[in-house]
């Protein structure tokens, strides 16, 4: 080949021979993370119905709150009220949470308890109003009648398929033409749309609510799963707002340690779950990392800070802290991830379905239906109203 005496660097656009230096990567810079869904798995069913159900049960309760404002006696008083006299039994042994005190209950009528005070040569100690009693367990006669049965009845609880969908269409043209960093833009486009909608499905987990009315959807009426966050309904805690048990040292609007173990405790004396998620947003999880601040060790040749919390371990459970964009900035929630399933209806998981093309172009829809199954909410819990400066 001739020397033509051109130079590269003088060409610019005028030298059309040079194939232009592009890498072939595309780089995404929008954020498209599903660390929950990353962390709860793939379910092992689906759901079979746009009206998703499932039961629940619980143990008959073996705890209930003294209902008495006035107390004559608070040492030798024999009767006094309770919020549900049909936990107690005639031969239950029970105790005030913090007394050493063990009372026998003779008699229950309604919600009033008949007890033997300091049974057992126990010592007397002061009934409050609002204290909780546990029941230690039943003495049954020896040689007596069974008693009359007893049992808890399940619940159905339901939810609802919210259908994510969204369109993809290329033109003939396009899919004709040789790309940079691809090679079938008609693929590259259903990847995108999939990883839209695989992190709304996260954010609908989360944050998404059923309608109030219909929820079920129909012509008009657009179905909608309800998430984690408006599930949870018992163990809720507002920072500073006395929601936290008393005498926790946990009433604070910035994210402590104390707060965490406040929580955690709560839920264990609420259910027979285990705590094993804390699923938090930037600022918190920055919060959390503060915890380790006063203890971290170094030696003279170390040369790396470290400066992060990815476990919690606790007495009530060890926790994975699990990093959300999704989660709200003033809330920290504790789950059970044992009993969190997100469903596909059966036969909606995420694909892509090819749609009739009117003209020069390809058409098609990725779409998919799914449902959050959040089971014992009890087992679950929320602290939010959280410091976010």
């Amino acid at each position: 080949m001739p020397f033509t005496g051109k130079a590269t660097y003088t060409a610019g656009a005028s030298l059309p021979e040079l194939v232009e230096d592009v890498s072939d990567i595309i780089s995404i810079v929008s954020p498209f993370e599903t660390p929950l869904l990353d962390h709860l798995g793939d379910p092992q069913r689906t759901a079979t119905s746009t009206v998703h159900e499932w039961l629940e049960d619980s143990l008959l309760p073996n705890t209930d709150t003294i209902q008495d404002p006035v107390i004559s006696s608070p040492l030798t008083e024999t009767t006094f009220t309770v919020g549900n006299g049909g936990r107690f039994r005639v031969g239950d042994q029970i105790q005030v949470t913090g007394s050493r005190e063990v009372m026998f209950v003779t008699g229950v009528s309604s919600n009033d308890l008949t007890v033997i005070r300091g049974y057992g040569g126990t010592t007397s100690e002061g009934l409050v109003d609002d204290a909780t009693i546990r029941i230690l367990g039943n003495a049954a006669l020896e040689g007596d009648d069974a008693p009359a049965s007893r049992f808890t009845s399940r619940v159905r609880k339901t939810n609802y398929t919210q259908i994510f969908t969204s369109t993809v269409e290329v033109s003939g043209s396009q899919l004709a033409s040789k790309q940079i960093g691809l090679s079938d833009e008609l693929d590259y486009q259903k990847q995108e749309r999939l990883r839209e909608l695989i992190r709304d499905l996260e954010n609908c987990v989360i944050n998404g609510v059923a309608a109030m009315s219909n929820p079920e959807g129909n012509a008009s009426i657009r179905r909608t799963m309800q998430g984690i966050i408006p599930f949870i309904q018992t163990n809720v805690y507002e920072s500073g707002a006395g929601g936290f048990p008393s005498g926790s040292g946990a009433g604070s609007d910035e994210l402590t340690e104390e707060q965490i173990n406040a929580a955690l405790r709560r839920v264990w004396d609420e259910s027979s779950g285990s705590i094993d998620t804390i699923l938090v947003g930037g600022l918190q999880k920055r919060r959390i990392n503060s915890f380790i601040t006063g203890s971290r060790g170094y030696s003279e040749s170390s040369t790396r800070f470290r400066d992060l919390v990815s476990t919690y371990e606790s007495d009530f459970g060890v926790c994975r802290v699990v990093l959300s964009r999704w989660v709200p900035q003033d809330t920290v929630l504790l789950l059970d991830s044992s009993r969190i399933d997100v469903l596909p209806l059966a036969g909606r998981s995420f694909g892509f379905k090819k749609l009739a093309s009117t003209g020069d172009s390809e058409t098609g829809q990725v779409i998919g239906e799914y449902s959050l199954e959040l089971r014992n909410e009890l087992g679950h819990g929320l602290i939010r109203g959280l410091a976010t400066n």
